[in-house]
């Protein structure tokens, strides 16, 4: 793949808006400049992957806003997989079984 210095600014871009949106969507908060853009970048790749893999295809009109939408469920899969695995402490995992609704 041949990246000119336009596509990889607009590629890091794309990345970062889709981090911080996909952090906000599964935590409320991005997750800094750099986190949101590695975010962004993996959840496309995710992303990418899956709809390939269900022969899915997103039209919008745009083909920056389809790869970002794309992108965007991707680091929102990511991001819950990601958050299932995480290491937590025994007192947060408790204390979320005795919130009162």
């Amino acid at each position: 793949m041949n990246f000119g210095s336009e596509s990889l600014l607009v590629t890091l871009l794309v990345g970062g808006v889709v981090g911080w949106l996909a952090g906000l969507v599964m935590r409320g908060s991005g997750y800094g400049i750099i986190g949101d853009v590695i975010v962004g970048l993996v959840g496309a790749y995710v992303g990418s992957w899956l709809f390939q893999w269900m022969r899915l295809t997103v039209n919008l009109g745009n083909p920056i806003l389809n790869k970002a939408v794309v992108a965007l469920v991707g680091a929102v899969i990511l991001l819950l997989l990601v958050g299932l695995f995480r290491p937590r402490s025994l007192r947060e995992r408790v204390s979320t079984w005795f919130q009162r609704k």
